[in-house]
């Protein structure tokens, strides 16, 4: 099989990623812009590497060049997901990466025609919450005519990274509360009191009803463009979250992310209250069980990867539950998903 690129291999979910892939015994190449760091894990996995930044086009073609699949971790990707994106297509490489910041999904909207023109697919969130919600919102919708509306739920276990708490600093996550209306995104009416806005979710983790506040999640873009429900909100109950810091000083005193032991005792689940014209009466329930967040990205977006190097592709901007279909999520070890009445 074809080595794919793993940009930003020396971050906390990077390296996850890497020692899974080579666990699989997948071919990749390290990537990222700090030469002893990348250096030194290429050493350490065997593995082949290039170093390169993001401000000259032409090392970026120079760097892609024969690649056919580019798996992009570098947060926050308001910095990085643009010239990597515009970089694959002018390459002819499919751009995968495990962004949380709408800006990833909106630029990849925007970049749609010109990826469809080059054959390349776009696929930002092709593990984490995207894939989950994603998959479960589809797994919901089975049966039910007509949608009028979804709302979704993360439960978020654990700790935070420090490049996640990065990343949803300046993605906007801690400040903005959209929410998707008549297929339009639009600021949540009451996003000035948010314990107005709060809804209770059943994850079915035997906990019962938990108060879930909104959030903004780039899933009010993939499950509408997946599904075409014209009515998100998105939702998170967070148990043992790292708090947004304040300042750099405050974020480089955070760890670099959760031990394997952590993870392990931390698991995700996720709900779906899918609601049909025929009213509030009418409603659908579906939840998720699966391991913790940063265990599920790495194996998903490798399981993402290993698939379109074997050429389940589309060209444009494309999601996990678009593709790969709604049980793209259960290739992950230890996750199910369950309608619920």
């Amino acid at each position: 099989m074809p080595e794919f690129m793993l940009y930003g291999c020396t971050g906390y979910t990077g390296r996850l990623v890497a020692e899974y892939a080579k666990s699989l015994g997948l071919g990749f190449i390290l990537a990222g812009r700090s030469e002893d760091g990348v250096q030194a894990l290429a050493a350490q996995l065997d593995a082949q590497y290039r170093v390169f930044n993001l401000n000259d086009a032409l090392l970026i073609d120079a760097s892609l060049r024969g690649v056919p699949v580019l798996l992009n971790c570098a947060g926050p990707f308001a910095r990085t997901a643009g010239p990597l994106m515009e970089g694959c297509i002018r390459n002819g490489t499919h751009y995968l990466d495990i962004a949380a910041e709408l800006d990833s999904y909106h630029l990849a909207d925007k970049l749609d025609q010109k990826a469809r023109e080059a054959k390349v697919m776009l696929m930002p969130g092709c593990g984490g919450s995207v894939a989950m919600l994603g998959c479960l919102a589809s797994h919901a919708l089975e049966g039910v005519e007509r949608p009028a509306s979804i709302d979704v739920a993360l439960h978020v276990a654990g700790a935070m990274s420090r490049g996640s708490v990065a990343s949803a600093a300046e993605g906007g996550l801690a400040t903005q509360c959209l929410e998707r209306v008549r297929g339009a995104l639009v600021q949540k009416q009451d996003a000035a009191n948010p314990g107005a806005a709060t809804n209770d979710f059943d994850f079915g983790d035997g906990k019962g009803q938990v108060t879930c506040f909104p959030v903004t999640l780039p899933d009010l873009i993939t499950i509408w463009k997946t599904t075409g429900v014209p009515n998100i909100r998105t939702f998170v109950h967070a148990s043992g979250m790292t708090t947004l810091p304040a300042g750099d000083s405050d974020l480089a005193s955070l760890p670099e992310g959760p031990t394997a032991r952590e993870r392990a005792a931390s698991p995700y689940h996720a709900c779906v209250a899918v609601t049909s014209e025929d009213g509030p009466g009418s409603v659908k329930r579906a939840v998720l069980h699966t391991v913790n967040g940063y265990t599920f990205t790495s194996q998903a977006s490798v399981e993402a990867v290993r698939r379109a190097l074997g050429g389940e592709v589309q060209g444009g901007f494309q999601t996990p539950a678009g593709v790969f279909g709604t049980r793209f999520v259960e290739s992950v070890a230890g996750t199910e998903m369950l309608c619920i009445h």
